[in-house]
């Protein structure tokens, strides 16, 4: 059974009633930018019955934007044992509705940003160079294209390994 849609003031109203909110999301994003009240749960984290939920009448579960909730729904729905919710548009439809949120601008960029910037950034540099300096720098487009092919394909991401790997990141993806 798939969860129950609930509007982001739906929820705040069930929250104030005893509801608990989930937050399914990656460490790093969580860190950047959550809601108050949400418990920190990651989707790899979470199992059937799982949960601490002694005493809550209800869980809503949330991401950045319902997708990665919806896509999970039947996952979570097996983590809760009471009245399971999804957050109808995730943070961002919270975030619009005007609801408070605790953001950390300092944190940094998420990693799947961070290596979707990064890989843009190679393409582009790898065919402006091989357009006005040698056709050989084309070779470095190519060699990030495949990257991206190979960890979609494998579920490793090189490229993701060394940006967690950089300074910037280790306070964010220790959580």
């Amino acid at each position: 059974m798939p969860l129950k849609p609930i509007s982001p003031q739906d929820a705040r109203e069930l929250l104030s009633r005893g509801a608990v909110l989930v937050d399914i999301r990656a460490a790093d994003e969580h860190a950047r930018e959550r809601i108050a009240q949400a418990r920190h749960v990651p989707m790899d984290r979470l199992q059937a019955g799982s949960l601490p939920l002694a005493g809550a009448s209800a869980v809503i579960f949330h991401c950045r934007s319902g997708h990665r909730t919806q896509v999970n729904a039947s996952a979570l729905k097996t983590c809760a044992a009471c009245d399971a919710y999804a957050l109808e548009g995730g943070l961002d439809a919270w975030k619009k509705a005007g609801l408070p949120i605790v953001a950390d601008v300092s944190q940094p960029l998420e990693l799947q940003r961070q290596v979707q910037i990064a890989a843009g950034s190679l393409i582009v540099l790898g065919a402006v160079l091989g357009v006005t300096v040698s056709p050989w720098f084309h070779a470095l487009s190519g060699f990030v294209g495949a990257g991206l092919v190979f960890a979609g394909a494998s579920g490793f991401c090189g490229l993701a390994r060394v940006l967690t790997r950089m300074p910037w990141n280790h306070n964010a993806l220790a959580g």
